[in-house]
């Protein structure tokens, strides 16, 4: 994917010199290796350090909301879909955005590889079609990408960009035969007792820094219910109960709209998969109602909307 770069730095400069946009967002090479930050462009000169490579993880939907001005984008698969999302949540309108559109094969998870190389100091990372070269002072050590995708990456079916007004390369491959929720599917089966005990324990490191709110693209509310003090909804310490409320209650602003692109597990400072918590609502919206969030800016959500046939089974 790094032959994206230069093909991304073409077109913004280009939609920027020509006033098709006033800002262009994408990315630009972080200060430390594995850690590429968002970058919002305005003067097609600095277009150059914009960069792409296979650890653009960060969501770049979190820059739209309530904007007013004409953006350009760059869109993955997820983050197309969460743009649709948006555009369904009226955050920002369909005219306003320049999408440009990104064959994503996939993110590297940056921890998967620091444990790879036993946590010694990476200072430099290349990639090289489907393998990776990590460098420290002492060592160097060539790396499959296959081998250290994000997990969300490893199931995602919708790798390529479901709207876009130009696109930075033919697409990819759909991962169509991947078992989407065999995890869910797994805690699922357990008892109750079993599941109480199970995210007890995956919450049990959260120092509640909320950097998977702050890095969600539907986290855009003017005051989040646990920033509320009157009334306070619930506590801002770090008791586990306060703690299980936060994480529930967040998953359940997401349902139906989460497109899983991972952004809060890759902020997470302490490693915590959240995601089990939305996957499960995905899981129930697929079967229940057909619905995977942010395909069409055509089609309401479930939650949305009623249809006399809907499924009803919880009322009983």
């Amino acid at each position: 994917m790094l032959a994206y770069t230069e093909k991304i730095q073409e077109t913004a400069r280009k939609l920027l010199k020509d006033k098709t946009v006033d800002v262009f967002i994408g990315y630009s090479k972080g200060t430390v290796p594995m850690m590429n930050e968002p970058a919002l462009i305005r003067d097609p000169d600095k277009a150059d350090m914009l960069y792409w490579d296979s650890f653009c993880g960060l969501n770049l939907c979190n820059y739209l909301t309530k904007r007013e001005d004409k953006i350009g984008i760059v869109a993955t698969g997820c983050n197309s879909r969460n743009i649709v999302t948006h555009i369904i949540e009226n955050q920002i309108k369909r005219e306003q955005l320049y999408i440009v559109g990104i064959p994503c094969t996939g993110m590297i998870d940056h921890r998967a590889v620091a444990r790879a190389v036993g946590h010694r100091e990476i200072v430099e990372v290349k990639e090289d079609g489907d393998k990776f070269t990590v460098t420290g002072k002492d060592f160097e050590e060539t790396l499959e990408k296959k081998d250290f995708l994000q997990l969300n990456c490893r199931i995602c079916r919708h790798r390529n960009p479901v709207i876009h007004d130009e696109m930075i390369a033919e697409p990819v491959k759909e991962q169509v035969e991947v078992e989407a929720y065999k995890d869910v599917e797994k805690i699922e089966e357990m008892t109750s007792e079993k599941k109480h005990n199970y995210f007890t324990q995956l919450i049990s490191r959260c120092i509640r820094c909320y950097a998977c709110r702050n890095a969600c693209p539907l986290c855009y509310c003017p005051t989040c219910f646990v920033d509320e003090s009157r009334p306070q909804w619930v506590g801002k310490s770090s008791d586990p109960t306060d703690t299980m409320t936060f994480h529930i209650l967040r998953a359940y602003h997401c349902a139906g709209r989460c497109t899983d692109c991972g952004a809060c597990e890759r902020a997470c400072p302490v490693g915590i998969s959240m995601r089990q918590f939305t996957k499960k609502l995905n899981k129930d919206a697929e079967a229940l109602f057909s619905w995977e969030a942010g395909l069409s800016p055509d089609q309401r959500p479930p939650l949305d909307v009623y249809r006399p046939d809907d499924y009803d089974e919880f009322i009983r």
